[in-house]
């Protein structure tokens, strides 16, 4: 309001974002780029191009309570992060060894794919007692970006450390790796809400989130208790994809907001305070700037290890068979 806008917002889910009629919006701002591009290859498609802004950035983590975090470390899948706090606040989680237990392989034991391992059966002292498979649950996946991100982080590792680069290879590899991915009908937003509300760990042990909705549940927690929340905590999978939220500008006015979005100090520092790493050419500088926030806040800052494999998500077009077969997202009413 200070520059002249007033904004008026509707929540949906990315891929929902996509599918719909945005005539009469000014911008549209998807949480990644998969939607992004649905969206401008659409427009351009009709000879109406339209302007994209990536004004900051946020992993894709696995949001998890210590003592299922603690199950997994000495299960030898996941890993403390150095300088991540007493007690730790961040895990690195080897993604092979994790999709090893959700797929019933462990220790030279190949199960069913369809009956992995549950918690209790790897969980020699008794931190959690939960008898549900190991999974990590996500976002309803057919109108959600962090659920087709994640779609696409797990395909990139069960496939070897590499994208599928034909449909007959993704169209198995969705079938193969389906039972890994629960859709639960909920978009992004109310995931997390869910993981931080007090019976989510009752309701999802672990839970497909951004980084930015942890970090600014810290943040709140600390400015109204004075302390962290140490019950809950992150893991980083050791394959990595970061995702950009995209402002895409269909009109003038949306292309003004999205400069004022990406360049306005403030609103840089705003989104900081929500938890986002800001888009810089440096980016060095970006996490800096983030971690002397949260260090002054007293809150511990993630800093992932350099070796870990950048992800690499399928074709878009593929990607979107992968999302259709899994979430069986043509069956639904109203679906284009």
């Amino acid at each position: 309001m200070k520059h002249g806008f007033r904004v008026h917002i509707t929540n949906m889910g990315s891929r929902e974002i996509a599918k719909q009629d945005y005539d009469g919006y000014d911008v549209v701002f998807p949480s990644g780029q998969p939607a992004a591009d649905l969206i401008s290859r659409e427009r351009a498609r009709a000879n109406r191009p339209a302007l994209l802004y990536r004004p900051f950035v946020s992993p894709i983590v696995l949001a998890t309570y210590r003592d299922y975090a603690e199950v997994l470390a000495e299960e030898g899948v996941a890993g403390r992060l150095p300088d991540s706090g007493d007690p730790p606040m961040y895990y690195t989680l080897d993604m092979r060894k994790f999709l090893d237990l959700a797929l019933g392989r462990r220790k030279g034991v190949q199960r069913d794919p369809e009956n992995g391992y549950r918690w209790n059966e790897i969980d020699d002292r008794n931190h959690v007692r939960n008898g549900n498979k190991i999974l990590a649950q996500t976002s309803d996946i057919c109108e959600a970006n962090s659920a087709g991100t994640y779609l696409g982080l797990v395909a990139f590792v069960e496939h070897g450390n590499d994208a599928p680069d034909s449909e007959a290879e993704a169209e198995q590899l969705a079938r193969k790796i389906k039972p890994l991915l629960v859709e639960q009908g909920l978009p992004s937003s109310e995931r997390a809400e869910t993981y931080l509300s007090p019976d989510g760990q009752s309701l999802a042990p672990i839970s497909v989130i951004y980084e930015h909705q942890f970090l600014a549940h810290q943040l709140r927690h600390e400015a109204h208790k004075g302390e962290t929340d140490d019950k809950r905590v992150l893991l980083y999978p050791s394959a990595r994809f970061v995702t950009e939220p995209q402002l895409v500008a269909l009109t003038g006015d949306g292309a003004r907001l999205g400069e004022l979005v990406s360049e306005d100090p403030e609103l840089q520092h705003r989104a900081m305070e929500l938890g986002f790493r800001a888009r810089s050419a440096d980016s060095g500088a970006s996490r800096d700037e983030l971690t002397r926030f949260l260090n002054e806040r007293q809150i511990p800052a993630p800093t992932t290890s350099s070796d870990d494999t950048r992800a690499v998500l399928p074709s878009l077009p593929l990607l979107e068979k992968m999302i259709e077969i899994v979430g069986q997202c043509s069956d639904r009413p109203g679906t284009q």
